[in-house]
């Protein structure tokens, strides 16, 4: 009996083969069951029950439907840069409401995403802070062992290195929102910038240029409201005038004459 025991002490410990990255992601795949769009937008609307005006509302209808499938995407994985990215989005096209009311449909908004409004909020924030006391666009490089926001573009860049790195339009918007905030202008230190994080700058340019035709758009879209409810405040104003005008008229025609 000893001697069985020795024997089997003796056999060597069972190898721990590593998996490879497309089997990991096989593995995966075979676990992802993601939400629908239209689960998605019920949960937003069951947070945010009231009604959004109609120049904000298609665009937001169209973000959350964009940002669903970045969220939902097999690759995903949350990123301080992109978090920086949607929120200079958001702020851009929602800064003319409340901003008790535009706090209350980002939350809504993220919140249907399954993610924590409050840590986009705060990490976006921090992203800002550090790049703004960066010497330059130099400094804006991936370093594991750096800031918080070095060590953001590290995780990016080790992500992209591996093939598994989910590129989004709110990463390219992050990026150069990180370089506006260095005082970089230059098309060459957004280019440096993509290079060093492992993104293609085509894919980064097309999704720029997107994103400053949804501006414009919204742009005009505002300066037309701008304008109708300019009209429509002197419309009203005309009509109380009159209303005024015909009430006075009436309460002289009313005064009995004097004896």
């Amino acid at each position: 009996m000893a001697a069985g025991i020795g024997v089997r002490s003796a056999m060597p410990a069972p190898r721990l083969v590593a998996l490879p990255a497309r089997a990991i992601v096989q593995v995966r795949a075979a676990a992802f069951k993601p939400a629908t769009v239209a689960e998605t937008k019920a949960k937003f609307l069951e947070a945010y029950k009231k009604p959004i005006p109609s120049i904000y509302n298609a665009v937001v209808q169209e973000l959350l439907v964009q940002m669903h499938f970045i969220r939902y995407s097999i690759h995903y994985e949350y990123s301080e840069v992109m978090a920086l990215g949607f929120v200079s989005v958001y702020d851009q096209i929602m800064e003319s409401l409340p901003e008790e009311e535009r706090g209350a449909i980002f939350a809504a908004y993220v919140g249907a995403l399954n993610e924590d409004a409050a840590k986009f909020r705060e990490d976006a924030s921090k992203m800002e802070q550090q790049a703004s006391a960066l010497p330059g666009p130099d400094a804006l490089t991936p370093d594991a062992s750096g800031t918080d926001l070095q060590k953001a573009l590290a995780r990016c860049s080790e992500r992209a290195a591996s093939g598994v790195f989910a590129y989004n339009k709110f990463v390219a918007i992050g990026l150069f929102r990180l370089l506006e905030l260095t005082g970089a202008k230059e098309p060459a230190a957004l280019e440096k910038l993509v290079k060093a994080v492992g993104v293609k700058p085509e894919a980064v340019n097309k999704d720029l240029m997107l994103y400053k035709g949804i501006l414009s758009k919204l742009s005009a879209a505002k300066e037309l409201m701008k304008e109708f409810l300019i009209r429509e405040k002197r419309k009203q104003a005309e009509r109380e005038a009159e209303k005024a005008a015909k009430a006075e008229k009436e309460k002289a025609g009313a005064v009995p004459a004097a004896a």
